[in-house]
Formats: structure tokens, C-alpha cells, sequence
């Protein structure tokens, strides 16, 4: 299929982020600007993504509460849970 030979790239502008889909076979490229359904899913991911960043940032703070409260490097955490 010929598709598999396509990757999309991202670029932000001043409207709505560009697409640049390049060809890899033939090296052809293709710059346009997202649709309005491309962009409201592109919106949405770019939430979710900051949604996980966020929650990553929690448990990362709370591991390393538990750590401090209990006098240990995540080195030596991993060394006792193996």
C-alpha cells in the first residue's frame, strides 16, 4: 500500500498547525494546513498528552515522597524490590 510510505509532519503557524507529508519513496511533498477536523483532533491530543505530562509529575512527586519518608534513594528502593 502506498500509504506506508507517508509520514506526516507537524509544524505550527500562525493559524492552525501545517501538515507536511512527504513521500519517502519518491521524495514528493506536500504542505497545507490542517482541516478543521484535523485540528480539533489535534487539539484534543495535544490535551490528553499534557493531561499524562501532568499525571507523570504527580506519581513521580508522590514515589519520591514515600522515598524521603522513608530514608531511601530510588536506588536503594529498587535494590529492595528487586
Amino acid at each position: 500500500m502506498a500509504d506506508q510510505h507517508y509520514f506526516t509532519e507537524y509544524h505550527k503557524m500562525a493559524n492552525k498547525p501545517q501538515i507536511k507529508i512527504v513521500n519517502v519513496e519518491t521524495g514528493d511533498e506536500i504542505e497545507r494546513e490542517m482541516t478543521d477536523s484535523e485540528f480539533v483532533k489535534w487539539q484534543a491530543d495535544q490535551e490528553i498528552a499534557q493531561a499524562e505530562l501532568a499525571e507523570a509529575a504527580t506519581k513521580a512527586a508522590q514515589r519520591q515522597a514515600v522515598l524521603d519518608k522513608l530514608g531511601l534513594s530510588a536506588d536503594e528502593a529498587k535494590l529492595l524490590l528487586g
